[in-house]
């Protein structure tokens, strides 16, 4: 390993790699599970008998149960390498705090969260595809930004809730301190939260979530035990930095830019390859498998790169921000090493993952960003 910067743990570095590959083998697996399990729902004739039972007068409950059996097998199938990835590779590296049962039970949740979204998004867009075939690139694009605006807001509030338990911070010197920080990048928040993420990982995470009145600051309780105030003043400063920034905002455009060009290539994709792509709603239930690897394929490999490289662009304005706004150098760096190390997230990867898998600049860029501001 070259040279690490002082305030980062050399063996837990050395660690963070054998830990970062791992993680990347398990989730280029899981992509290629999910392919081919979505190539044989379609290429066994399943996914057409199912798109073609007569269940009613109306389609919809057929399509509930398409969706619902798409969805089921995708689990089921990458069940036993979802069990191995998240449970006994995170016990393996003394990261999960979960029993079976209680992992369990968050798969369930998961699998029954995951499905009403499904519904609602699938349901949409085969409705726009339905009302407007010619044009329903330009529709869904379109839509999917509103989507992206209500999830935003009610995520904080209705999903999160469902895994975790959020109770006020009774810190007084943090709350206030936070408030501060707030305040000085013109923002209110609905309140201080504290989330209990021991009882699932020992990993450490805080974020400000929600727009408007659901708007919240969330602390996980991991990260309230090892971080000093002034640290987690930092990490809420870098996330006030995106505020002032418009990043949600602008990621929301973006999205919508990016999704628009994607929902276009497919269109011009599936009408070539299947004529019988928007004849009905039961052929674009039929096709859906093979539509969600194109779109996939397309988002990943034409955008995903793109959108790494803005995304931590974004992540450096808000650094910025936050050591301007701070005074504070020295927590910004205690905090960021200390989330690398106890995280094991790898402070110097190679280029190419970086460019690949990196949404944030890696910790050692941040660190010497931080060391030569002024």
């Amino acid at each position: 390993m070259n040279k690490i910067h002082p305030l980062l743990n050399e063996n837990r570095q050395r660690m963070s790699r054998r830990y970062e590959k791992e993680n990347r083998l398990l989730g280029l697996a899981s992509i290629f599970l999910s392919l081919i399990t979505l190539l044989a729902f379609y290429y066994s004739g399943l996914s057409a008998r199912v798109a073609s039972l007569n269940l009613g007068s109306s389609i919809i409950w057929t399509f509930l149960v398409y969706v619902a059996l798409f969805q089921a097998l995708l689990v089921i199938f990458s069940f036993p390498l979802n069990f191995y990835s998240s449970y006994i590779h995170e016990h393996k590296w003394n990261f999960s705090n979960h029993t079976v049962k209680s992992w369990l039970w968050e798969q369930v949740k998961s699998f029954f969260v995951g499905l009403i979204i499904l519904f609602a998004i699938l349901g949409l867009l085969l409705w726009i595809m339905a009302l407007t075939p010619q044009n329903w690139w330009l529709v869904a694009g379109l839509a999917m930004a509103f989507v992206s605006v209500i999830f935003s807001t009610l995520f904080p509030v209705v999903i999160l809730p469902i895994f975790n338990k959020y109770t006020p911070i009774r810190n007084e010197e943090l709350t206030d301190a936070l408030k501060k920080i707030l305040s000085s990048g013109g923002l209110k928040s609905s309140g201080f939260f504290k989330e209990d993420m021991s009882r699932q990982t020992k990993k450490e995470n805080a974020f400000l979530a929600g727009l408007g009145k659901t708007r919240r600051v969330v602390l996980g309780d991991n990260l309230m035990e090892n971080m000093s105030v002034p640290e987690i003043e930092s990490i809420i400063a870098h996330e006030v930095g995106h505020f002032k920034h418009r990043h949600i905002w602008k990621n929301i455009v973006i999205g919508t830019l990016q999704q628009l060009v994607v929902f276009f290539i497919l269109d011009l994709t599936m009408r070539a390859m299947f004529p019988q792509f928007l004849s009905s709603t039961r052929w674009n239930l039929t096709l859906l498998p093979l539509f969600a690897i194109l779109m996939g394929a397309v988002s990943g490999f034409l955008f995903g790169p793109l959108s790494n490289v803005l995304s931590r662009n974004f992540e450096k304005q808000a650094d910025k921000y936050a050591l301007e706004n701070m005074k504070n150098k020295k927590a910004f760096m205690t905090a960021l090493a200390g989330l690398a190390d106890r995280n094991l997230a790898n402070a110097y990867p190679v280029w190419w993952v970086k460019l690949l898998y990196y949404s944030h600049p890696p910790i050692g860029e941040r660190l010497h960003m931080a060391e030569k501001y002024q």
